[in-house]
């Protein structure tokens, strides 16, 4: 019966240790790109599939908490997205995303929200929408690129685009192989002065698309709040639902 028991156990850890993608080697930029090549270069990088399921460790830093969480992130391209944080297997917040509304709840509280990109915008200091969420996850400029005039140079290694217009400063940087993106940098002076700092550290190529091996966004706007996000799992255009209902008892709150 130990025996049985042991090789149960043995079967059962070796299912669940799946090794992760190897990490994608990255090269310097070593040689002078124009705007465009760079732009043309990094949106190459098709991201070619219908449903994507993300198993990822979460932490997330404010001026009053630390947490360490897991986190389910689904997304059906260009529809919606659920992102479900769990502590020991426990489901504490979900949010739905659509590129018409954003709800959440949280469980802490007993709240959920549900209204428009301002809750969003006003969490992370960037004016966002569906288009620049789901950017965001999968590794690609939250900006589209060719909205606007930049400026190329190399810097620390990197291809560097930049440009400040109406009164917001967009910097983006690139690795020279393949022009992933490793950080963005949005900033915005004035009495609503704000920024968010965007990270990928390591990318893995997956056969539907290369995908960022973990992230890190540091945001500021009167508090700061970090997020270091480690990619675990991740599984192409798989059937699953996404289940979304607000607790009954749940206190709504509303944007200030």
């Amino acid at each position: 019966m130990k025996k049985i028991t042991a090789l149960m156990l043995t079967i059962i850890l070796l299912a669940s240790c799946k090794p992760k993608q190897a990490v994608l080697n990255e090269q310097s930029a070593d040689e002078a790109k124009t705007t465009a090549q760079i732009v043309n270069g990094h949106y190459a990088n098709e991201k070619s599939f219908k449903t994507l399921f993300i198993k990822a460790d979460a932490r997330y830093t404010d001026s009053n908490t630390s947490q360490k969480l897991s986190a389910d992130i689904r997304i059906k391209k260009d529809e919606k997205i659920l992102v479900s944080l769990k502590f020991l297997g426990i489901t504490m917040a979900k949010a739905l995303i659509t590129p018409d509304n954003v709800s959440y709840y949280e469980k802490l509280n007993n709240t959920y929200f549900d209204g428009n990109y301002a809750m969003l915008s006003k969490w992370l200091g960037a004016d966002l929408d569906y288009n620049k969420v789901q950017n965001l996850i999968l590794g690609k400029a939250i900006y589209n690129l060719k909205d606007d005039a930049y400026t190329a140079k190399i810097e620390n290694g990197l291809y560097r685009l930049s440009s400040n217009s109406g009164g917001i400063m967009k910097s983006f940087l690139f690795e020279g192989s393949n022009y992933l993106l490793k950080k963005e940098l949005i900033s915005q002076g004035g009495l609503d002065a704000r920024s968010l700092d965007i990270q990928y550290p390591a990318h893995r190529e997956y056969p539907k698309a290369v995908l960022p091996a973990e992230m890190k966004i540091d945001a500021e706007q009167k508090d700061r709040v970090t997020i270091h996000i480690e990619y675990n799992t991740v599984t192409f255009d798989e059937d699953f639902s996404f289940p979304y209902d607000v607790p009954s008892g749940f206190d709504q709150v509303f944007l200030d």
